[in-house]
């Protein structure tokens, strides 16, 4: 199973496809061009507060790019990383990284999972959030989860 830096091109099976990228150290532009090289048909920013200091990356301004590119946003901010969990999160405590495991596993963040789960069904879907480095970020986690529940290629972007 392939789970980083391939191409979804490259991977020859019928399972979903999910895309885990991150905007560090990207435009809109670069990020777009990604996200069409993968074939990503969704993205959903799993931000707790989808806004940037870059330009063209907040909520509004990039759901309108990525619409105008033919790809569709969604944004659940409950599947972002609580404030307070952040820091020891980006440490590589078990204990954070366990902590928001069971957010996901519970209440709002359980239903976006699964409807994360059910657009993997209709094409390839990228999850969104600020680190380069998946294995930093939480969407990492959140992909982990996803891999759990079903059979999918990972491809970090």
């Amino acid at each position: 199973m392939c789970q980083h830096n391939c191409m979804a091109t490259d991977v020859h099976t019928d399972a979903p496809h999910l895309v885990s990228v991150g905007y560090e150290g990207r435009t809109v532009a670069e990020l777009i061009d990604s996200l069409r090289t993968h074939r990503v048909r969704v993205l959903v920013d799993v931000r707790l507060t989808p806004l940037s200091r870059k330009k063209g990356l907040s909520k509004t301004a990039l759901s309108q790019a990525l619409e105008d590119a033919g790809i569709r946003y969604v944004h659940y901010r409950h599947l972002g990383n609580p404030k307070d969990n952040r820091e020891k999160f980006r440490q590589g405590s078990t204990a954070s990284r366990q902590r928001y495991r069971e957010i996901l596993n519970a209440g709002p963040a359980a239903d976006a999972l699964r409807h994360v789960s059910e657009l993997l069904d209709y094409g390839v879907v990228a999850l969104l959030c600020f680190e380069r480095d998946h294995s930093q970020c939480h969407r990492g986690v959140v992909a982990d989860v996803l891999r759990e529940q079903r059979d999918l290629v990972l491809v970090d972007a």
